[in-house]
């Protein structure tokens, strides 16, 4: 009973997240909009906003360039990272690290 029980409670959780695009998560800077109005700081989000900095400085990257390919972020950061919008994102690629670590 268990063992046909449990892949279908995996597939609908697999299911659910897959039919939750990307696209439908709301940021605001370096911070995602919860469904309640809080606002918390998402690995996602940063990664947005990295993106939008950057192209303020000329650099033709996307969020998306950013996300897939960690090359791309190290040198963006090392390029813009000191700005403070976008500095806590840019910690480990710029070498810093945050305090208590």
């Amino acid at each position: 009973m268990y063992k046909t029980f449990i892949p279908a409670a995996s597939l609908f959780v697999v299911a659910a997240f897959a039919a939750t695009p990307a696209s439908a998560i709301e940021c605001q800077g370096n911070f995602q909009v919860q469904g309640n109005g809080n606002m918390i700081s998402t690995p996602y989000c940063q990664d947005g906003y990295l993106a939008v900095v950057a192209r303020e400085y000329g650099l033709k990257v996307s969020a998306e360039d950013i996300r897939r390919n960690p090359s791309i972020k190290g040198s963006t950061c090392r390029f813009i990272g000191e700005d403070n919008r976008v500095r806590t994102s840019c910690d480990q690629d710029r070498g810093n690290r945050p305090f208590g670590r």
